[in-house]
């Protein structure tokens, strides 16, 4: 017997804007665009000759026989869930996964055993490097990279936004006479590293001095952070890496400005957006990277 379907994209993006009943929400989820969403939906209630929702101003609200179909619909793409984990689940798959290595000593590591415990049948393999010519060539299957989420012939979803901040160790405002205000920041060593200019945060500040050309510069990020927690100096770092030593005490913001800048991404070939146990690990990522009662379209 032939079966008469929708497109099950049409019937996902539906359930995703009930859910959400929006369909700004539902786009991010789905990582589309909200007019991809108007689209699918349109062409469900196309091929089925009624509406689904209501359009109330900027609103939506599902129709009576929306609500019907809804409940069917969720079913069924439960069943389908249900029957695709017990397929995959029966075949292991490696996911290869390079990583910047500040985000994934910081940020990352402490997060795997949560996908470990919903995917147990991928194993990972994770490296540290901030290059993407090992996802361009395969080597590895994605990636984790900090920019502005633009590079050409790979795939990139967006993880956060991020903010600049000026840190130090709790003790080192007073061993070079206090940092009260920014101009203070003339009598401090601050650290340096090439991915991460100042001129930003100096903006933000108030600041108008040329970017620091002198004293330490690493590669490292991470290094460059235990070095402000051991007392030497002031790093600027993305606020992310620092959140655990903000926390725990070891790091101070002594300056309230944290200025927008670039964004973690995860990366990957657009061949891999076809193999569902990597998609498997970019959705759990974005999902892991969104703040705590935050919904998907304010990640």
């Amino acid at each position: 017997m032939a079966f008469r379907l929708p497109p099950l994209h049409a019937l996902v993006a539906f359930e995703a804007a009930a859910r959400h009943q929006s369909f700004v929400k539902a786009a991010d989820e789905l990582c589309v665009t909200q007019s991809a969403i108007s689209h699918r939906i349109r062409q469900l209630e196309d091929d089925l000759g009624v509406k689904l929702f209501l359009r109330i101003s900027r609103n939506i609200a599902l129709t009576p026989q929306g609500e019907v179909y809804l409940g069917a619909i969720r079913k069924a793409l439960a069943d389908i869930e249900l029957a695709t984990r017990g397929v995959t689940h029966a075949v292991r798959h490696t996911l290869r996964i390079s990583v910047a290595p500040a985000i994934g000593s910081k940020w990352l590591v402490a997060r795997l055993a949560d996908f470990q415990r919903q995917h147990p049948e991928i194993d990972l393999i994770l490296s540290a490097s901030t290059q993407l010519v090992n996802i361009k060539s395969g080597e590895v299957d994605v990636g984790v990279r900090y920019g502005l989420g633009h590079w050409p012939g790979l795939v990139a979803y967006k993880l956060t936004d991020e903010v600049l901040v000026a840190v130090c160790s709790p003790d080192y405002p007073a061993r070079v006479g206090g940092l009260e205000k920014p101009d203070d920041l003339a009598k401090a060593r601050l650290l340096r590293h090439p991915s991460l200019p100042w001129r930003p945060w100096l903006d933000a500040a108030g600041l108008d001095w040329p970017e620091p050309g002198s004293g330490v510069q690493f590669d490292d990020a991470v290094m460059m952070i235990e070095t402000a927690v051991a007392g030497n100096g002031v790093a600027l770092s993305p606020g992310k890496l620092v959140e655990p030593y903000l926390a725990a005490g070891s790091l101070i913001m002594p300056f309230p400005f944290a200025p927008q800048d670039r964004g973690y991404h995860v990366v990957l070939t657009p061949e891999s957006v076809d193999r569902p146990w990597v998609m498997a690990f970019a959705n759990w990522l974005i999902a892991a990277a969104r703040p705590a009662g935050a919904s998907p379209a304010e990640a």
